[in-house]
Protein backbone atom coordinates (compact mmCIF):
# COMPACT_ATOMS: atom_id res chain seq x y z
CA UNK A 1 0.00 0.00 0.00
CA UNK A 2 2.48 2.18 0.78
CA UNK A 3 4.94 1.94 -1.97
CA UNK A 4 1.68 2.14 -4.04
CA UNK A 5 1.28 5.62 -2.47
CA UNK A 6 4.95 6.58 -3.24
CA UNK A 7 5.22 5.41 -6.80
CA UNK A 8 1.75 7.64 -7.40
CA UNK A 9 2.87 10.68 -5.70
CA UNK A 10 6.40 10.63 -7.07
CA UNK A 11 4.81 9.39 -10.61
CA UNK A 12 1.61 10.90 -11.88
CA UNK A 13 1.02 13.47 -9.19
CA UNK A 14 5.11 14.72 -9.39
CA UNK A 15 3.96 15.49 -13.26
CA UNK A 16 1.29 17.30 -12.30
CA UNK A 17 2.52 19.49 -9.56
CA UNK A 18 5.78 20.24 -12.08
CA UNK A 19 3.46 21.13 -14.62
CA UNK A 20 1.24 23.39 -12.48
CA UNK A 21 3.78 25.05 -11.35
CA UNK A 22 6.07 25.71 -14.62
CA UNK A 23 2.69 26.73 -16.59
CA UNK A 24 1.78 28.69 -13.67
CA UNK A 25 4.74 30.72 -13.04
CA UNK A 26 4.40 31.56 -16.97
CA UNK A 27 1.16 32.84 -16.75
CA UNK A 28 1.89 34.98 -13.08
CA UNK A 29 4.84 36.34 -15.51
CA UNK A 30 3.24 37.48 -18.32
CA UNK A 31 0.49 38.56 -16.21
CA UNK A 32 2.30 41.23 -14.88
CA UNK A 33 3.67 42.36 -17.46
CA UNK A 34 0.50 42.64 -19.62
CA UNK A 35 -0.89 44.35 -16.03
CA UNK A 36 2.30 46.78 -16.50
CA UNK A 37 -0.07 50.76 -17.41
CA UNK A 38 2.41 51.03 -20.63
CA UNK A 39 0.45 55.25 -20.90
CA UNK A 40 1.93 55.99 -18.05
CA UNK A 41 5.27 58.10 -17.93
CA UNK A 42 6.57 55.45 -15.49
CA UNK A 43 7.23 52.90 -17.77
CA UNK A 44 8.90 54.88 -20.16
CA UNK A 45 11.63 52.22 -20.34
CA UNK A 46 12.23 51.50 -24.39
CA UNK A 47 13.23 55.25 -25.45
CA UNK A 48 16.32 54.49 -23.06
CA UNK A 49 16.87 51.22 -22.49
CA UNK A 50 20.88 51.08 -21.47
CA UNK A 51 20.12 53.03 -18.68
CA UNK A 52 16.86 51.32 -18.03
CA UNK A 53 18.91 47.91 -17.53
CA UNK A 54 21.79 49.21 -16.00
CA UNK A 55 19.20 50.61 -12.95
CA UNK A 56 17.48 47.32 -12.98
CA UNK A 57 20.65 45.09 -12.56
CA UNK A 58 21.80 47.82 -9.58
CA UNK A 59 18.33 47.35 -8.11
CA UNK A 60 17.96 43.63 -8.27
CA UNK A 61 21.85 43.35 -6.81
CA UNK A 62 21.39 45.29 -4.19
CA UNK A 63 18.27 43.43 -2.71
CA UNK A 64 20.16 40.06 -3.13
CA UNK A 65 23.52 40.96 -0.69
CA UNK A 66 22.95 41.49 2.67
CA UNK A 67 22.68 44.70 4.21
CA UNK A 68 22.94 46.15 0.23
CA UNK A 69 20.36 48.47 0.86
CA UNK A 70 19.08 50.98 3.61
CA UNK A 71 15.98 48.97 4.74
CA UNK A 72 18.39 46.09 5.09
CA UNK A 73 20.79 47.38 7.41
CA UNK A 74 17.82 49.21 9.25
CA UNK A 75 16.78 46.04 10.42
CA UNK A 76 20.24 43.85 10.76
CA UNK A 77 18.19 41.21 12.94
CA UNK A 78 15.02 40.15 10.55
CA UNK A 79 17.87 40.90 7.54
CA UNK A 80 19.99 38.06 8.92
CA UNK A 81 16.76 36.03 9.63
CA UNK A 82 15.32 36.48 5.80
CA UNK A 83 17.81 35.77 3.97
CA UNK A 84 18.38 32.64 6.14
CA UNK A 85 15.18 31.21 5.50
CA UNK A 86 15.12 32.66 2.18
CA UNK A 87 18.78 30.47 0.50
CA UNK A 88 17.77 27.73 2.48
CA UNK A 89 14.30 28.05 0.89
CA UNK A 90 15.92 27.67 -2.34
CA UNK A 91 19.14 25.88 -1.77
CA UNK A 92 18.07 22.66 -0.19
CA UNK A 93 15.10 21.59 -2.92
CA UNK A 94 17.26 22.41 -5.25
CA UNK A 95 20.68 21.02 -4.33
CA UNK A 96 19.35 18.19 -2.52
CA UNK A 97 21.29 14.92 -2.99
CA UNK A 98 17.90 12.78 -2.19
CA UNK A 99 15.96 14.89 -4.75
CA UNK A 100 18.40 14.87 -7.16
CA UNK A 101 18.66 10.39 -7.09
CA UNK A 102 14.72 11.31 -7.54
CA UNK A 103 14.78 13.23 -10.79
CA UNK A 104 16.96 10.69 -12.14
CA UNK A 105 14.72 8.03 -11.36
CA UNK A 106 11.65 9.77 -12.09
CA UNK A 107 12.32 12.14 -15.25
CA UNK A 108 15.89 10.89 -16.37
CA UNK A 109 18.25 13.87 -15.04
CA UNK A 110 19.87 15.09 -11.65
CA UNK A 111 21.39 18.21 -10.71
CA UNK A 112 24.47 19.34 -8.36
CA UNK A 113 24.11 18.50 -4.82
CA UNK A 114 25.30 19.63 -1.41
CA UNK A 115 26.70 17.62 1.27
CA UNK A 116 23.67 16.21 4.33
CA UNK A 117 25.26 18.10 6.65
CA UNK A 118 24.66 21.39 4.97
CA UNK A 119 21.62 20.27 3.66
CA UNK A 120 20.91 19.32 7.95
CA UNK A 121 22.40 23.16 8.69
CA UNK A 122 20.21 25.21 6.02
CA UNK A 123 16.89 22.97 6.73
CA UNK A 124 17.36 23.68 10.69
CA UNK A 125 17.43 27.47 9.58
CA UNK A 126 14.43 27.93 7.77
CA UNK A 127 12.59 26.35 10.44
CA UNK A 128 14.62 28.53 13.07
CA UNK A 129 14.03 31.53 10.45
CA UNK A 130 10.74 30.58 10.54
CA UNK A 131 9.23 31.01 14.11
CA UNK A 132 11.64 34.37 13.96
CA UNK A 133 8.97 35.27 11.50
CA UNK A 134 5.93 34.21 13.39
CA UNK A 135 7.43 35.82 16.25
CA UNK A 136 7.59 38.93 14.42
CA UNK A 137 4.38 38.88 13.15
CA UNK A 138 2.86 38.59 16.54
CA UNK A 139 5.43 41.10 18.70
CA UNK A 140 5.13 43.97 16.09
CA UNK A 141 1.75 46.09 15.73
CA UNK A 142 2.34 47.81 12.64
CA UNK A 143 3.07 43.72 11.28
CA UNK A 144 0.12 42.22 13.17
CA UNK A 145 -2.50 44.73 12.42
CA UNK A 146 -1.84 43.28 8.31
CA UNK A 147 -1.36 39.41 9.08
CA UNK A 148 -4.23 37.29 8.65
CA UNK A 149 -4.46 33.55 8.83
CA UNK A 150 -3.05 33.36 4.77
CA UNK A 151 -0.10 34.77 6.05
CA UNK A 152 0.84 31.67 8.44
CA UNK A 153 -1.19 29.08 5.65
CA UNK A 154 1.49 30.26 2.89
CA UNK A 155 4.81 30.12 5.38
CA UNK A 156 3.62 26.66 6.91
CA UNK A 157 3.21 25.69 3.15
CA UNK A 158 6.55 26.58 2.89
CA UNK A 159 7.86 25.24 5.90
CA UNK A 160 6.34 21.48 5.95
CA UNK A 161 8.52 20.20 3.35
CA UNK A 162 11.81 20.90 5.40
CA UNK A 163 9.90 19.61 8.40
CA UNK A 164 8.57 16.53 6.94
CA UNK A 165 12.02 15.96 5.22
CA UNK A 166 14.55 16.59 8.39
CA UNK A 167 11.87 13.79 10.13
CA UNK A 168 12.65 11.44 6.92
CA UNK A 169 16.15 11.70 6.66
CA UNK A 170 16.51 11.21 10.27
CA UNK A 171 14.35 8.42 10.90
CA UNK A 172 12.32 10.09 13.35
CA UNK A 173 9.44 8.20 13.53
CA UNK A 174 7.71 6.42 10.98
CA UNK A 175 9.95 6.73 8.29
CA UNK A 176 7.76 5.84 5.31
CA UNK A 177 4.88 8.43 6.51
CA UNK A 178 7.34 11.30 6.99
CA UNK A 179 8.89 10.62 3.32
CA UNK A 180 5.36 10.54 1.38
CA UNK A 181 4.44 13.74 3.33
CA UNK A 182 7.45 14.97 2.81
CA UNK A 183 7.11 14.69 -1.07
CA UNK A 184 3.02 15.47 -0.70
CA UNK A 185 3.36 18.90 0.80
CA UNK A 186 6.83 19.52 -1.70
CA UNK A 187 4.16 19.15 -4.48
CA UNK A 188 1.81 21.33 -2.69
CA UNK A 189 4.06 24.13 -2.26
CA UNK A 190 5.05 23.63 -5.96
CA UNK A 191 1.46 23.81 -6.89
CA UNK A 192 0.65 27.07 -4.81
CA UNK A 193 3.59 28.78 -6.05
CA UNK A 194 1.74 30.61 -8.66
CA UNK A 195 -1.69 31.37 -6.53
CA UNK A 196 -0.24 32.68 -3.45
CA UNK A 197 2.48 34.93 -2.15
CA UNK A 198 5.02 32.71 -2.88
CA UNK A 199 4.89 33.89 -6.34
CA UNK A 200 7.14 36.43 -5.47
CA UNK A 201 10.37 34.04 -6.08
CA UNK A 202 9.42 35.04 -9.64
CA UNK A 203 8.18 38.31 -9.09
CA UNK A 204 10.40 39.77 -6.65
CA UNK A 205 12.94 39.86 -9.68
CA UNK A 206 10.37 41.08 -12.25
CA UNK A 207 9.29 44.03 -9.64
CA UNK A 208 13.01 45.00 -8.70
CA UNK A 209 13.45 44.97 -11.99
CA UNK A 210 10.70 47.52 -12.98
CA UNK A 211 11.65 50.00 -10.04
CA UNK A 212 15.22 50.09 -10.72
CA UNK A 213 14.59 50.68 -14.56
CA UNK A 214 12.56 53.87 -13.18
CA UNK A 215 14.99 54.88 -10.90
CA UNK A 216 17.57 54.48 -13.33
CA UNK A 217 15.43 56.57 -16.00
CA UNK A 218 14.06 59.21 -14.25
CA UNK A 219 14.06 59.61 -10.41
CA UNK A 220 17.75 61.18 -10.63
CA UNK A 221 18.72 58.46 -12.33
CA UNK A 222 19.10 60.52 -15.52
CA UNK A 223 19.36 63.95 -14.49
CA UNK A 224 23.29 64.60 -16.17
CA UNK A 225 21.21 63.55 -19.28
CA UNK A 226 18.78 66.50 -19.36
CA UNK A 227 15.91 64.76 -18.01
CA UNK A 228 14.87 66.70 -15.27
CA UNK A 229 12.09 64.39 -13.68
Amino acid sequence: MEMDIYKLVTGPVAWLAFGIFFIGVIVRAALYIKGLDWQMDRVAYTAHRKHGIRGAIRSIAAWLVPFGTHSWRFYPFFTIVFFTFHIGLLVVPIFLQGHSILLKERFGFGLPTISDFSADMLTIGVMTAAVFLVLRRLALPEVRIITTWYDYLVLAIAVAPFLTGFLAAHRIGNYNFWLISHIITGEIMLVAIPFTKLSHFVLFFMSRMQIGMDFGIKRGGMKSKGMAW
